[in-house]
């Protein structure tokens, strides 16, 4: 059941019916100021950046992807290889199936071999330490893949809205806590498109996570998804009224960097291009994030996942080279033509 989920999925988000109805990542509402006098050469601009202790081209990371495990093989396997070609991090997407027993779904360390010098990063849903998971399954989840960290990640409104949904969150803040300290590698927790507010990044911050990945909305809608999938007309209602629900991921950048200002932060959620990558850059994130986006290309080959993100990485160079910015520290101090997006 878990495995035919996943593909409807995939099925869902590839249809484009996953999306929110009307709420946009904020993105939209800011621009940056136009330097027409960069000083600059375009080659020259410096996109590396670290990332777990590894050095990336350039700041971008493939957000989790998942389905079945017959499709999440190949997939993983055409992430793996670009990631390693153009120097960015990849996270898996939920090691759930394979920890289980079922199926490895393409999520073993094959894909250390095929990227081994990137940051790798694996991934399980926070409501699972609430059924039995805990420290030796998270082990299990980081040696399979031999990841330099491990996502936590955070869906209650999906889970809330999903028939067969994980309905107890209860106490999952101090489990997350005990399992950062215990773990030896980085604790990352990220949303899944409702966003992360400032005063949540701090409490986990201080429970002992690592990296804080906002995932807001404007992007991917898992209440969209669920309510495309749901055979039910009273249930399928209850979620796409959700479709909506949650933070611009513009607003929960700047909140949480506000909140967290020394914190390691992943810009994810609606990420069309380097544009809007640049604007996450500037609003507080360290790493960029894009699963749906590159979706259709991690389907179909390694040299379309390339072409895709080449492309985004060279938006983002042109926006530093027509700010004037040589490097992604200039970038952060940019010159917007509007402003900010409230953080309060």
């Amino acid at each position: 059941m878990l495995t035919d989920r996943k593909n409807q999925h995939l099925d869902v988000i590839l249809s484009g019916k996953g999306g929110s109805r009307s709420i946009t990542t904020g993105f939209e509402r800011i621009a940056f100021e136009h330097l027409a006098l960069p000083e600059l050469h375009l080659d020259q601009i410096d996109l590396s950046t670290v990332l777990l202790g590894r050095r990336l081209a350039a700041p971008v990371l493939i957000s989790s992807m998942t389905g079945g495990p017959a499709r999440a093989a190949q997939i993983n396997t055409n992430l793996a290889i670009a990631c390693a070609e153009l120097g960015i991090a990849l996270a898996v997407g939920s090691q759930r199936v394979a920890i289980e027993g079922n199926d490895a779904g393409g999520l073993g360390k094959e894909l250390r071999r095929l990227a081994p010098a990137i940051p790798l990063l694996g991934n399980f849903g926070a409501a699972q330490l609430n059924k039995g998971f805990g420290l030796d399954q998270a082990r299990r989840a980081v040696d399979m893949i031999e990841a330099d960290a491990l996502i936590i990640h955070l869906n209650p409104l999906q889970e809330a809205v999903q028939p067969e949904g994980d309905r107890d969150w209860r106490g999952l803040l101090d489990k997350i806590g005990d399992l950062a300290r215990r773990l030896p590698v980085p604790v990352v927790v990220k949303e899944v498109g409702a966003g992360i507010s400032g005063a949540l990044a701090r409490r986990l911050l201080e429970a002992g996570v690592s990296v804080i990945d906002v995932a807001g909305a404007g992007g991917t809608s898992w209440a969209a998804v669920e309510a495309a999938r749901i055979a039910d007309p009273a249930r399928a209602a209850i979620a796409a009224a959700f479709s909506d629900w949650g933070r611009p991921t513009a607003e929960a950048l700047v909140d949480v960097r506000a909140a967290c200002p020394d914190a390691v932060i992943i810009g994810s959620g609606g990420i069309r291009d380097g544009i809007d990558a640049a604007k996450a850059i500037r609003l507080g994130a360290d790493i960029v994030g894009q699963a749906a986006g590159a979706l259709a290309a991690a389907i179909e080959s390694p040299e379309a996942v390339i072409a895709h993100f080449s492309v985004l990485i060279e938006q983002l160079r042109i926006c530093c080279f027509c700010t004037g910015s040589a490097d992604l520290a200039a970038l952060r101090q940019a010159r917007l033509a509007t402003s900010l997006p409230t953080g309060n």
